[in-house]
């Protein structure tokens, strides 16, 4: 429940309002049909991180589901950082949701919608995230989704219903698993190293292409560390010799346990901790703002 004093500035189709008043039309498509797509940007020292990589995967999970772009994108990166301005977000996050507009309730896209975007910040702890000093827990779990992940879409109940899952057993995150096989985390790519190289899942339609995921197969390429994109069972995750997860609210964030399975010794792993320190320092000297 949003609080009645809740003091954030939120962006609705133009203009910015106090959070509690930011309303959508009951028409609105993206709440009749989940019909839409959102991105959401993490925030370091003001500035928006990796934010070329989101608008361009924005751009093309509207090109995927016919969808236009509400406002330019050089327009939208500036809506984001007025938004965090006038909200001071130093460190967190700015969430952005397109959707295809009001129209009567047809299944069929309606000719004359507008694009709705609203927008919003939340403020996290990224840098010095607690849970990157002991590593986090994460559970393996059915993926129940659909066959087009590839696309971030707003529909996400069966990656709530992984992520309640999670939470009853004091898990991060859950890692969804599907005709044996990993692959990704309910909200963030997963990753295991064996014999100090890298695997993660090969993008194709079955997983969203990971923004952060980008980021530190770059970094992975300037150190010298291989990288195999590849698809991997559960068995391999709980037998590797480090594992670990990357999204833009986590950034990179190691697992000591998966399922009942204790990993690098209940410690996050060197390899992972570097990886968390250098994409930090790079966020830092990219980000914009």
């Amino acid at each position: 429940m949003i609080a009645a004093d809740d003091p954030r500035i939120a962006y609705v189709n133009g203009d910015f309002i106090p959070l509690v008043d930011a309303k959508i039309s009951v028409l609105d498509r993206g709440f009749l049909f989940a019909d839409g797509v959102y991105e959401v940007t993490a925030v370091i020292d003001g500035k928006l991180v990796d934010n070329a990589a989101h608008l361009a995967r924005l751009e093309r999970s509207l090109g995927e589901i016919e969808m236009g772009h509400p406002v330019p994108l050089e327009t939208l990166t500036a809506l984001q950082l007025e938004l965090a301005r006038r909200n001071s977000l130093n460190e967190g996050g700015i969430y952005l949701q397109v959707t295809r507009g009001a129209a009567e309730r047809d299944f069929s896209y309606p000719k004359d919608a507008k694009p709705s975007l609203v927008m919003f910040t939340q403020t996290r702890n990224l840098v010095a995230d607690p849970r990157a000093e002991t590593g986090v827990a994460v559970v393996t779990t059915p993926d129940l989704r659909w066959k087009r992940r590839d696309i971030k879409s707003v529909s996400m109940i069966a990656q709530t219903i992984a992520k309640q899952e999670a939470a009853k057993v004091g898990a991060a995150e859950a890692i969804m698993v599907e005709d044996g096989v990993v692959t990704e985390g309910s909200s963030s790519t997963a990753w295991l190293i064996k014999d100090g190289k890298l695997i993660t899942r090969q993008l194709s339609n079955s997983v969203l292409p990971g923004v952060t995921r980008l980021s530190v197969m770059a970094l992975c390429a300037e150190q010298g560390l291989e990288v195999e994109e590849r698809t991997y069972t559960v068995d391999e995750l709980q037998q590797a010799d480090e594992v670990f997860i990357t999204a833009a609210t986590t950034l990179v964030m190691p697992v000591v346990k998966v399922d009942e399975r204790v990993m690098s010794n209940g410690a996050p792993g060197p390899i992972a901790s570097r990886l968390r320190q250098l994409y930090i320092e790079m966020a830092k000297k990219t980000a914009v703002g």
